[in-house]
């Protein structure tokens, strides 16, 4: 978890120095106002799209992630879900073993009565 963390935060750092730089270089770009405002909206327009795209990206990884995890802990359900059967089993068949037992008469009782 603790990557995903430095990660994300070296994406934010990343994509606010790149903005940073541009807005700079912007600025100081020896241009009149007019062309420097139509640039600006152009990348700004170019950025968006940059965002959107992979802002869909994360979110198809997501599914992705979410459809692998649910397949997964169906795939655990089931184990589980057998393994108490298996259990129940031979949770009976011990305790019809332990019933038989009991209600078997030994023999030894009744050959020493008679």
């Amino acid at each position: 978890m603790s990557d995903r963390d430095e990660f994300g935060a070296f994406l934010v750092g990343f994509i606010v120095g790149g903005l940073s730089g541009a807005v700079v270089a912007l600025l100081f770009a020896p241009q009149s106002g007019e062309e420097t405002r139509a640039l600006i909206k152009d990348k700004s327009i170019e950025l968006r799209d940059k965002a959107q795209v992979t802002a869909e990206e994360a979110l198809a990884r997501a599914e992705q992630v979410a459809s692998e995890a649910r397949t997964r802990a169906e795939e655990l359900t089931k184990e589980a879900r057998t393994r108490a059967e298996e259990l129940a089993r031979e949770v009976r068949e011990r305790g019809k073993s332990a019933v038989e037992a009991v209600r078997k008469p030994k023999k030894s009782e009744g050959e020493t009565a008679a």
